[in-house]
């Protein structure tokens, strides 16, 4: 699947690019919600989001990068969220707050971080929908790629298939047509492209692209 990132839209005519990605091969809407102390970065809340809701036809991946995210948890699923993932690296409790957000009726997500092992969220996997990694550092659009994140791909898919999980892997950063066949070939189900998708010409043809390539790995 193909989430873009609503961070690379232009916010001075959001509705516009809501309804583009509305007619676009795109499966969901990934929101990056930034604090500026979790990461270097402000760039949106709450009533962005539920702006958002009131457009969006396709369900919302909402990626809350921020301290103390049980406190919101609730708010974002009042605003739209069908997904709501949370940073192993914010959470003190992590298994409490996957929990609550199941609770909430949204699919439960873990982020981690270009630095953190996919080791240490076995103990947790069985519980979650998706898991999120960070192939850049967290805070900005455009950055490059780590190439890392292939191999840390790879071994979180076996890491899922040893503990029966269910849950997707999902790349956050970087993602462009030059990586993505070789991401899904490594085991990623979902892909986040922000600055790749909203910078070229034709948006639209650009997430039909990267998603024919995307299909035909898995064909």
């Amino acid at each position: 699947m193909l989430a873009p990132s609503v961070l690379s839209a232009d916010f001075a005519f959001l509705q516009r690019d809501i309804q583009m990605l509305n007619e676009s091969d795109a499966h969901w809407l990934h929101i990056d919600i930034m604090d500026g102390v979790f990461v270097p970065n402000l760039s949106f809340g709450l009533p962005v989001c539920k702006a958002i809701q009131k457009y969006a036809k396709k369900p919302m991946d909402v990626h809350l990068m921020i301290v103390n995210p049980d406190q919101y948890l609730e708010a974002f699923k009042e605003a739209g969220a069908a997904s709501i993932s949370v940073h192993y690296e914010a959470c003190t409790h992590l298994h409490r707050s996957i929990q609550r957000i199941k609770s909430l009726g949204c699919k439960a997500g873990v982020a981690i971080n270009p630095h953190t092992s996919v080791q240490l969220l076995r103990d947790v996997l069985p519980d979650l929908d998706l898991v999120c990694l960070m192939s850049v550092n967290p805070g900005f659009g455009g950055q490059k790629f780590i190439e890392r994140t292939f191999q840390k791909t790879s071994e979180l898919k076996n890491l899922i298939l040893q503990n029966h999980s269910k849950a997707l892997i999902e790349i956050d950063g970087g993602v462009n047509a030059n990586n993505a066949k070789l991401l899904i070939e490594a085991g990623a189900d979902v892909l986040v492209a922000g600055n790749f998708v909203f910078s070229s010409e034709n948006p639209k043809a650009t997430i039909a692209d990267l998603c024919q390539k995307m299909a035909a790995v898995r064909a």
